[in-house]
């Protein structure tokens, strides 16, 4: 495959790392080499298999409408973008292209979102989130925080079916030196306490998985979550 990966910051460096010691072509642009998704014309993606991008939220949305538009595939793992989600979907499905995209693309963390929609059928329990990211992290709370909650509340929500209003889940922000990434779950009850705890020690774990996303989605057109198909890496 040839992989064209789009930041060339802490996570991009490594995707691109990772891709060519898994045997994969790389290119790679940064911000400056790719202003306004300028450089993401059909010559240019031509014999690309998939684009993965680990950018800023706005570039990432120029960047998919980009792609998307010639049809080709990306796999995206910036967040904070999520408000043109369903244009994005739209764009794939419209012109056979592939959009594969997630808040976080450690298969460490896809365990905890499943773990932690068991601990959310608990009764009788508080729940909160706290995340803790690098101090150049741009959205506050994390994407993986804001999934972890919307996983909570939905679990939650069949619990107090009957209840008009399903308690909301507050999400405690921390930015702090290089931190990789740590996501805690707590459930506090009235005699107890339980944590769910993902504490990344560095970033490959992301990169590794982003790279077998991008595996997954070649040769394929449509829309995902990495939720939706890691199972099948």
């Amino acid at each position: 495959m040839l992989i064209l990966v789009l930041g060339k910051g802490k996570t991009g460096t490594l995707v691109a790392e990772v891709a060519r010691e898994r045997g994969h072509g790389v290119r790679a642009l940064d911000i400056t080499e790719n202003e306004h998704a300028s450089a993401l014309t059909a010559p240019s993606l031509a014999g690309v298999d998939v684009v993965i991008d680990f950018t800023a939220p706005e570039a990432a949305v120029e960047n998919m409408r980009a792609v998307l538009a010639l049809g080709a595939r990306i796999v995206v793992g910036t967040t904070g973008w999520y408000t043109h989600l369903d244009e994005m979907k739209a764009l794939a499905i419209r012109r056979r292209g592939a959009l594969l995209y997630g808040t976080n693309f450690s298969i460490g963390v896809q365990k905890l979102f499943r773990l932690t929609a068991s601990l959310a059928q608990l009764e009788g329990y508080t729940f909160s989130i706290a995340e803790t990211h690098h101090v150049s992290k741009l959205d506050a709370p994390s994407g993986t925080a804001i999934t972890l909650r919307e996983i909570v509340e939905a679990e939650q929500a069949k619990l107090h079916a009957a209840v008009q209003a399903t308690p909301k889940v507050e999400i405690t922000s921390h930015r702090v030196g290089d931190a990789k990434g740590e996501h805690i779950v707590t459930a506090a009850g009235p005699d107890d306490i339980l944590e769910l705890r993902h504490n990344a020690h560095s970033r490959r774990g992301f990169a590794l998985g982003a790279v077998r996303a991008a595996e997954w989605l070649a040769g394929k057109s449509g829309a995902w979550e990495f939720r939706e198909i890691f199972n099948q890496l």
